[in-house]
């Protein structure tokens, strides 16, 4: 991928940014908040809410590893992206997600949805599928299958950036999970969520297959173990050429479907 190409500018801004506020340099209007729930405003309706962000946790190398929660509804949906640091077309999804429900506040009434736009970001600094200790972080949880060696981390959750990646799942308790990878072009899916990826196939071209939960994968932990419905959103390698607009127009829908599931119309 090219030095100045949309993906890593706009990941490095949003990284950038992340860290000018944590330090008191930067607050957008309105000023979000910053760790936590603001117990005065959450009875008001999601039209009167801000954007919350928070750091889950940070990388081997001290990045950190953002969160965007918007709404505060009972029914929760977590969409992460680049947990493979060479699969980095779900970084800008991510964040035209984000930019469509600040606009739209409407659509989460009822709904809370937590974003992780950068999961692994060393690996994406570096464009390796693993983090800097060579691990891939995709086969580093907690899950029966797991198999402990050098690639997938010698013990489950060896790494900082997975630990993250669980505390997250088990402070929230998401109803589902997308996770959204690059290059096998298809929706595949763990745990009960069969149904959810055949919704979220209506507004795309990509089709639903069933590839096999991964030893130690994040559908391996949260699908099969936690039972909580896991999809895995497989873009095609030149999804990272697009912009991000061109982008929002392929997958947007999808993404809102399982956002709004079981309800969500395209409009």
């Amino acid at each position: 991928m090219d030095k100045g190409s949309p993906v890593q500018l706009r990941s490095f801004v949003g990284l950038l940014v992340g860290l000018l506020m944590l330090s008191g340099c930067y607050a957008p209007e309105p000023r979000p908040q910053i760790m936590g729930e603001d117990q005065t405003t959450a009875q008001l309706p999601a039209q009167k809410l801000p954007p919350r962000y928070r750091v889950a946790g940070r990388s081997v190398q001290g990045r950190p590893i953002l969160l965007q929660i918007l709404g505060r509804g009972s029914d929760t949906t977590l969409i992460m992206a680049t947990i493979h640091g060479n699969e980095p077309a779900g970084t800008p999804l991510v964040e035209e997600l984000a930019d469509y429900l600040q606009n739209n506040p409407e659509l989460l009434e009822n709904r809370r949805v937590v974003l992780m736009p950068l999961a692994n970001p060393d690996g994406l600094a570096a464009g390796t599928r693993e983090n800097v200790h060579g691990i891939d972080l995709n086969r580093n949880f907690r899950a029966n299958n797991r198999l402990n060696n050098e690639t997938n981390g010698l013990k489950a959750l060896s790494e900082p950036e997975s630990r993250a990646i669980e505390a997250v799942i088990l402070q929230y308790r998401p109803d589902r999970i997308v996770s959204i990878h690059q290059p096998l072009n298809c929706i595949d899916y763990d745990g009960p969520a069969q149904a959810l990826a055949a919704r979220m196939a209506q507004y795309c071209d990509l089709r639903v297959k069933k590839l096999g939960a991964r030893p130690g994968s994040l559908g391996s932990f949260t699908g099969e173990e936690l039972n909580i419905p896991t999809i895995t959103i497989e873009l095609p390698r030149s999804a990272s050429d697009l912009d991000n607009a061109l982008l929002w127009q392929r997958y947007g829908r999808t993404l809102m479907a399982a956002v709004q599931y079981p309800q969500y119309v395209s409009k």
